[in-house]
């Protein structure tokens, strides 16, 4: 049987399930956007970290009222634009806000495969960080951070593929997400 490519997983998941993969890749994610809001001073008034937790929320207590349409209105408003910067920290940045918007998009069932665009997304961050570092396309997927991401990302769906309970393994997977205390392009990640 021929192994699955790691975005043919991803399109696998259902439910709870793609939303707590997406966050999780989220975690790594943000960060890149914190980075950018502090070097240029950018404020989105915690609006991304606060809808970041209201995902894990939705995942460990289903039955919670959130409202995200509202939230994904603020993280439209929160989105930075390329023309309004001219450091490279916009792109991580923008992927971030992209990636929470398809989360939210999948809990509001609009979008079925955000999980897939959020793990694209990812991927894409790290291969954009890596070709304007001066690394060869060629050596992309060879590339440390590409080879981690990928492999993390895939041991999350391993997580995600064996029975648990959402609570469970949702810290599972923020804990894995978290464990090499590094953005996905390799930025550290400061414990809140």
């Amino acid at each position: 049987m021929k192994k699955l490519s790691t975005f043919a997983r991803v399109r696998q998941l259902e439910g709870w399930q793609a939303v707590a993969f997406s966050a999780a890749l989220l975690e790594r994610m943000l960060p890149n956007y914190a980075l950018f809001k502090e070097v240029t001073g950018y404020d989105d008034e915690g609006v991304c970290a606060s809808c970041l937790s209201l995902l894990w929320e939705s995942v460990r207590s289903p039955k919670s009222k959130i409202n995200f349409s509202l939230q994904l209105e603020k993280v439209e408003l929160v989105t930075p634009d390329t023309a309004d910067y001219d450091t490279f920290g916009v792109y991580p940045a923008i992927d971030a806000t992209i990636g929470l918007a398809a989360a939210i998009g999948l809990v509001l069932k609009q979008d079925l495969q955000g999980a897939v665009v959020v793990s694209k997304l990812s991927q894409g961050s790290v291969e954009a960080y890596l070709l304007a570092s001066g690394v060869d396309e060629e050596e992309i997927k060879g590339h440390p951070l590409m080879v981690f991401e990928v492999e993390l990302q895939n041991a999350m769906l391993d997580l995600l593929e064996k029975d648990g309970s959402p609570l469970a393994t949702c810290d599972k997977l923020k804990a894995l997400a978290l464990e090499e205390g590094i953005s996905n392009i390799g930025l550290e990640i400061n414990p809140e």
